[in-house]
């Protein structure tokens, strides 16, 4: 296309662009869906010029647009546009930051923002696992570290998680949207942890937090190996999915068994020293209520379901020492697996809510210091990320 007919391009956008702003990203929405191939240049100073407007824009418009675009099959090139743009420094200052922000030192490597782009391209098309694609990383501004080992990134999940605090307001989400996404980038790491070594209680509990966002945290592990090493990509798909079909395999087993193992009956009547009752039978439909709701664990020790009836207070006559006692027997329950937590404004790490293992890294092996330092190869450090 010749400069003039670019120009003309340009003449007939410029009054739709200065009625309404969003009209840019529905140009960013038309660059993921025709092939990446991006607009003349005209175009691109003209959205330019106009993109400060768009902190004005109806958030509800405003998500919508972004949304179609994440939709798009070359939303990685509409993304570089956004950042040429400049309009992807006015919406996600957080994402415009990851822009050659290196995840290796000393060596050639993705920048965090070259990832996310991939990323975001490989997620499934679903618009909440894009949402939490496109941002998954933005923890790791706030926390890279250089150290000896290299480049680190501790907690970036849990950073990342809580800076989308501060994001989300900017766009029209529900409060289960957002809770969703929120809930998808702080455990975007932990398929990694996987082992084949993991008990099946360990796979249960995996299952129980994670619950109705599984899948969507599956697809996601997925889409953040961005490796370019046949092998090693083989290597980290095979162990997500051998994470979901344990999942799957003893989900199918526990549909099969008793919630309760047998004799808990009779350790809650020894435990709270009651004889034979209706209220026995009350108590065990309670367990199995709270079984059915996740908060509690399947076929667990008999102490597990006694430490439960006494912090609930659900045996009548109890004395509190009594009850502290058989909590203190029973140990500590987990949380819910529906307890979506919704923890207001990021206030950068926190130490008392870290996932169980998460590491500094992300799915790139060729981007991770964690398999570039000098370390014990049987380390799990080394080959999780």
């Amino acid at each position: 296309m010749t400069a003039t007919a670019d120009t003309k391009v340009a003449d007939r956008l410029r009054p739709l662009v200065e009625a309404d702003p969003i009209v840019a990203l529905e140009i960013a929405g038309a660059i993921a869906e025709a092939g990446g191939r991006p607009p003349p240049d005209a175009v691109t100073e003209l959205a330019a010029e106009h993109a400060a407007r768009l902190a004005d824009a109806d958030k509800q418009r405003l998500r919508a647009a972004v949304e179609h675009m994440l939709m798009g099959r070359d939303v990685d090139a509409a993304l570089e546009w956004l950042h040429e743009t400049r309009i992807l420094g006015l919406l996600f200052p957080e994402l415009e930051a990851t822009v050659d922000l290196v995840q290796e030192s000393g060596r050639m490597h993705k920048d965090v923002w070259a990832h996310t782009k991939q990323v975001v391209r490989q997620t499934v098309g679903r618009p909440l696992v894009r949402w939490a694609a496109l941002l998954h990383d933005i923890g790791k501004v706030p926390t890279r570290t250089f150290t000896d080992d290299g480049v680190h990134f501790h907690g970036h999940a849990e950073v990342g998680a809580r800076m989308f605090d501060k994001i989300h307001a900017r766009f029209a989400f529900s409060r289960d949207e957002r809770q969703t996404i929120r809930f998808l980038i702080k455990h975007h790491l932990r398929t990694n942890q996987y082992s084949e070594q993991w008990t099946d209680s360990a796979v249960r509990r995996f299952h129980r937090e994670m619950f109705a966002h599984m899948t969507d945290l599956l697809d996601l592990s997925r889409a953040d190996i961005t490796s370019k090493r046949p092998g090693r990509r083989k290597q980290l798909l095979e162990q997500i999915s051998a994470l979901a079909d344990r999942v799957h395999q003893l989900a199918e087993a526990d549909a099969r068994l008793p919630p309760l193992p047998g004799g808990v009956g009779n350790a809650i009547m020894a435990a709270f020293e009651i004889s034979p009752s209706r209220l026995i039978g009350d108590l065990k439909r309670a367990l199995e209520q709270a079984i059915e709701r996740g908060e509690l664990e399947p076929r667990r020790e008999d102490p597990y379901y006694v430490a439960y009836l006494a912090r609930q207070g659900l045996v009548p006559g109890v004395s509190p020492e009594r009850a502290a006692a058989l909590i203190a027997a029973g140990g500590e329950l987990d949380a819910p697996h529906g307890s979506l937590d919704d923890e207001g404004p990021y206030r950068g790490p926190d130490p008392d809510d870290p996932s169980p293992g998460v590491l500094a890294c992300g799915h790139d092996p060729e981007n991770d210091p964690c398999l570039h330092r000098d370390a014990d190869p049987g380390d799990p450090e080394v080959h999780q990320h």
